[in-house]
């Protein structure tokens, strides 16, 4: 019988992963001005799941990035429903939170499916693009393997989040600049932090002695029991 088993290092990661998906899709019900630029809020924490997916991928390869990136949106999609039935509930007459709690949550199923469409594709992506890049390079130039990833899911995740989040709320110029800031951004993000997650990689493969080639992996999304 095949060995099913994942180490204490790809559960830690794992568990950190979906709890910044989770933590970004509160977040993006905000919208931030940073200067001329306006951003959401969620990219406090978004880009660390795209470096996460990237170290997940790189050190256990496609296959467990596919478990990781399902867990992640079932998680999130638990929490949604778990917030839809608290906005359902009646408020204690004594409370006088009831219209901030309902805007935040409120927005949250359209948010909640653009920003679950967005991520499910943005991260697949990523994790493909580091599956065929390192075998492309034989390992090699992890920086780069990175970075591009990162482009081409974030770049992804953007062109799909923001019409479904924010289209007709949002006029459209703003829109457009926000996709092409958030995308360049959370790049520039993974570059800044990208010391720190080439030191994350390089322990995590001694701590836990693995370095998976995806030379005989289905792509397949759905096949998430293949671990």
């Amino acid at each position: 019988m095949k060995n099913q088993t994942v180490s204490v290092s790809f559960m830690l990661l794992g568990i950190l992963f979906c709890v910044c998906l989770i933590a970004a899709n509160l977040l993006e019900a905000k919208v931030v001005q940073v200067g001329a630029i306006s951003i959401t809020a969620g990219f406090i924490v978004f880009p660390v799941s795209y470096i996460l997916n990237d170290c997940i991928a790189e050190v256990w390869g496609f296959r467990k990035a596919r478990l990781i990136i399902w867990a992640g949106f079932a998680m999130n999609f638990f929490v949604i429903l778990l917030a839809q039935a608290a906005v359902a509930l009646p408020a204690a007459p004594f409370w006088n939170g009831d219209e901030h709690f309902n805007f935040v949550f409120g927005l949250a199923p359209r948010i909640a499916f653009a920003s679950l469409t967005a991520f499910l594709v943005g991260s697949f992506i990523n994790a493909y693009v580091m599956s065929r890049m390192k075998l492309a390079s034989n390992g090699k130039n992890f920086s780069a393997r990175a970075i591009v990833s990162t482009l081409f899911g974030e770049s992804a995740d953007s062109l799909i989040f923001f019409p479904i989040a924010f289209g007709g709320l949002i006029p459209f110029n703003e829109l457009i600049k926000m996709m092409i800031v958030q995308a360049v951004a959370k790049t520039l993000y993974e570059i800044v932090v990208l010391p720190v997650t080439i030191r994350v990689v390089r322990y995590v493969k001694k701590v836990d002695g693995s370095d998976v080639y995806d030379t005989n992996v289905s792509y397949n999304i759905l096949k998430v029991k293949e671990i």
